[in-house]
C-alpha cells in the first residue's frame, strides 16, 4: 500500500487518466474529487462490498432454484 500525504488543491494521478485531488477536509473527513474516464466504475468501497454480497445471495438462490426444478 502507498501512502501519500496531500494538502486541499493537491492531486494525484493514477495512470495517465485518472486525477484524485483533495477538495475539503473537515473535522477528520476529507472530500475527494475523482476526475476519470467514463469507462472507469468508480465506487465506495462499502457499496462495492455490498454489491458482491448482493450478487453472491443471488447466485446462491438461483442455484437452489434450480436444483429444486431438476428434482
Amino acid at each position: 500500500m502507498l501512502v501519500i500525504t496531500r494538502k486541499k488543491g493537491e492531486s494525484i494521478l493514477i495512470g495517465s487518466d485518472i486525477e484524485i485531488t483533495v477538495v475539503k477536509l473537515d473535522d477528520g473527513s476529507v472530500k475527494l474529487a475523482i476526475d476519470a474516464p467514463k469507462s472507469v466504475t468508480v465506487l465506495r468501497k462499502e457499496l462495492y462490498k455490498e454489491v458482491q454480497e448482493e450478487n453472491k445471495s443471488a447466485v446462491i438462490l438461483n442455484l437452489d432454484m434450480l436444483k429444486s426444478i431438476k428434482k
